[in-house]
């Protein structure tokens, strides 16, 4: 099949109705959060006994009042069906990384053919979903179904719209009959907590008020792909397992760098707005869209938000791309590395503590060399990240994420910290005793009397680090594209507690017999020394850092995720978990259980697929194009490019023969030695059959290769 059709075929589901009587700015206003059960909006339906016993939940952690459930659940309900919601469910996050729901509708029969339309609050609290049918990592075993969804009341419910109606959605926790975290939330809320309840005590040395609160906050930049859906679909490979498994590499991809910050073609630049209108009805702050460095590649990014309700937005932010992209003839692909050859993409999480008064605990300042608060917070973090490099990066781990990690658009599998020049100078006065403001930047002049002069941010960015400071944020860079965040932020979270738990009993112990300036100063100092070998403002590219890691400083550099995940579970991460009450020894040791059998199942499914595409597709082409080509005659041509191809298809039918027993092998019956086995056996023999296969396509005539190639596929219009 000629794979060279016209590209509106390729587009043909472009039918969107254009017409509107209101313009964007007017929709974003009216829209923003109408599809959310805001308190603001429950003020009004609930009384104010119970509304109050509500806030105090959501604002200030306290216990949940069972008693104001019934009327929390009629206010809920009614509110759901003026928007047109005929059932609701309990949204969660199981531990398969994607969200699950069960609907259920409100309408009750109440005998001689009259229906009402009820929810309890009963209903609203608790349901009860098949826990043995979502992964467990043995907590449950196939027997043993039963599993309980909860309702979380810090995060709001909110409404999922689809052709025929809309679907009342309750953000949710998942826990099994026996009381252990099914989920990806439960621990992420009580990672949440265990900041609050170490953070705030340091705080109070600092001056904090009573009352004062603290939580993480985040901004995901999340980064994908589009191609036409019709190339998707006639890629087995990508409909199997998301990403190419074969494809030569073409005359021209990310060369010319003319993709990034490129003016957005109009049908992307349609599907955007559509997405983003959806996502401010779902009270999603996006901020940020544009052309991402690879050819087809683009990036969405909301604003900072709480942790919590920021894991709930990006699961919402990657289901409503996924969706509205089908309305315009579109794929939305989110694996990690759909594409060899050039960028893949990631989920840059920019994280920072702030207070319920709004204070960001990790703003400098206009002189942060006087900021003492900042730089004990500063510190922390930099003695969180030395002492658990094996759970930041073990969190991000994945057999997609591992094709991404340490190539030239993404940061190393090494674990370090950027901090900019400026900062990284007043740490170094602070150890040599010197103090004082250090490097100072001021305003930049652009050489013409008509421009501005613009202010100099005190560092410059470093997009080669894993994890960087990033002005009063920091932000970690190896999070991958597909991957929940919850994970992620819960190990920050949980790391920083830890630390700063560590840094105010130094900070009491040094306030005996001195004064607040000079104790917080002998901290920072002491801690920076201890943890400064985390710290690499340079080239995370260079192979020269790759040794000066491992030989000289002594970070580890887990390249793998069989090497990171083998470290989640050691005696220090199973005590630093269980101190803070955020997984106990079955739930840490089920999560490393998971992740080893999704790696295992990931690539057995992609070895599968190559075999299956290479044997039943790309072979057949080769052998269809020699017999053409021996119908040609024997001109030298003919002779020369059989004799090429027929050398070629030979060797891509012995790699073939090699991945068949690898496949069949498997490796053993633990998922540990079967994950292995595809990593050490299945995923090399993969590469010989690509090799092979993509020469091919190279040589191949166009007309008897039975797939789009990266040169269709890459640059939608």
């Amino acid at each position: 099949m000629n794979p060279d059709f016209d590209v509106r075929s390729a587009a043909r589901n472009w039918d969107v109705d254009k017409t509107t009587t209101a313009t964007p700015g007017e929709l974003v206003r009216d829209l923003f959060a109408s599809d959310v059960l805001t308190l603001d909006q429950l003020k009004t339906r609930l009384s104010k006994p119970a509304y109050k016993s509500l806030q105090a939940t959501v604002e200030r952690g306290e216990q949940l009042d069972a008693s104001i459930a019934d009327t929390v659940a009629l206010a809920m309900k009614t509110w759901a069906m003026e928007q047109g919601a005929t059932h609701y469910t309990h949204w969660f996050q199981p531990l398969t990384g994607s969200t699950a729901e069960k609907h259920d509708s409100f309408l009750n029969p109440a005998g001689d053919g009259v229906a009402i339309m009820s929810f309890s609050g009963k209903e609203l609290i608790q349901a009860e979903p098949d826990a043995s049918s979502f992964p467990s990592g043995g907590l449950r075993a196939t027997f043993e179904a039963r599993g309980y969804t909860a309702w979380d009341p810090s995060s709001p419910a909110f409404i999922i719209r689809h052709t025929n109606g809309a679907t009342l959605c309750i953000p949710s926790v998942f826990a099994s009959w026996t009381g252990e975290a099914l989920d990806l939330k439960t621990p992420l809320l009580r990672s949440v907590e265990a900041l609050n309840k170490t953070v705030t005590p340091a705080l109070k040395l600092f001056g904090a008020s009573e009352g004062t609160r603290v939580g993480s906050s985040l901004g995901a930049e999340q980064e994908y792909f589009l191609i036409d859906e019709e190339y998707f679909y006639r890629r087995t490979d990508l409909v199997m397992s998301g990403r190419t498994l074969f494809g030569a590499q073409p005359p021209r991809g990310q060369e010319l760098e003319d993709h990034y910050f490129g003016a957005i073609p109009d049908r992307v630049l349609s599907f955007m707005t559509d997405a983003e209108m959806q996502l401010y009805a779902l009270g999603i702050p996006v901020k940020t869209r544009h052309n991402e460095v690879a050819p087809g590649q683009f990036e969405i990014a909301p604003i900072f938000e709480d942790s919590n309700i920021a894991a709930d937005h990006q699961q919402l932010i990657m289901q409503v791309l996924r969706t509205t992209a089908r309305k315009y003839g579109l794929v939305a692909l989110l694996h990690e590395k759909p594409f060899a050859g050039i960028n893949g993409s990631g989920k840059h999480c920019n994280w920072s503590m702030s207070t319920n008064k709004g204070e960001n605990l990790l703003d400098p300042g206009d002189t942060p060399h006087e900021n003492m608060q900042f730089l004990f917070f500063c510190s922390a973090v930099i003695k969180a990240v030395d002492e658990h490099q094996d759970l930041l990066r073990a969190c991000v781990a994945s057999a997609s994420n591992d094709h991404r990690l340490g190539a030239n658009e993404a940061p190393p599998a090494i674990i370090s910290i950027f901090l900019g020049s400026e900062l990284t100078d007043i740490f170094d006065r602070l150890v040599s005793g010197q103090g004082g403001a250090g490097k100072s930047v001021g305003l930049m002049g652009l050489g013409s009397s008509v421009l501005p002069e613009i202010p100099v941010h005190a560092g410059d960015r470093n997009r080669t680090s894993p994890f960087a400071f990033t002005g009063n944020k920091f932000e970690f860079r190896a999070v991958g594209s597909s991957q929940s965040i919850s994970f992620p932020i819960t190990v920050l979270n949980t790391i920083v507690a830890d630390a700063v738990v560590a840094l105010t009993a130094e900070l009491e112990a040094a306030l005996e017999g001195s004064d607040l300036d000079t104790a917080v100063a002998k901290v920072v100092r002491e801690t920076y020394k201890k943890h400064e070998r985390i710290i690499f403002n340079g080239d995370g590219y260079s192979s020269a850092w790759h040794e000066e890691a491992e030989q000289e400083r002594g970070l580890l550099n887990l390249r793998t995720t069989l090497d990171a995940i083998e470290h989640l579970n050691s005696a220090k991460n199973a005590e630093l978990f269980s101190k803070f009450g955020i997984l106990n020894g079955r739930e840490l040791d089920a999560r490393q259980e998971i992740m080893y059998d999704i790696y295992f199942k990931t690539v057995n499914i992609e070895g599968e697929t190559t075999e299956y595409v290479a044997q039943t597709q790309i072979l057949p082409a080769a052998l269809s194009y020699l017999s053409e080509l021996g119908r040609a005659g024997g001109g030298r041509a003919a002779q020369g490019v059989s004799q090429e191809v027929g050398g070629v298809a030979d060797e891509l039918y012995d790699a073939l023969q090699k991945l068949r027993e690898q496949n069949a092998a498997l490796g053993g019956d633990e998922v540990h030695e079967k994950a292995h086995h595809m990593r050490d056996a299945v995923l090399p023999a993969m590469a010989d059959v690509r090799n092979a296969s993509d020469r091919l396509e190279r040589l191949v005539a166009g007309k008897f290769w039975p797939m789009p190639i990266y040169r269709q596929m890459l640059f939608v219009k």
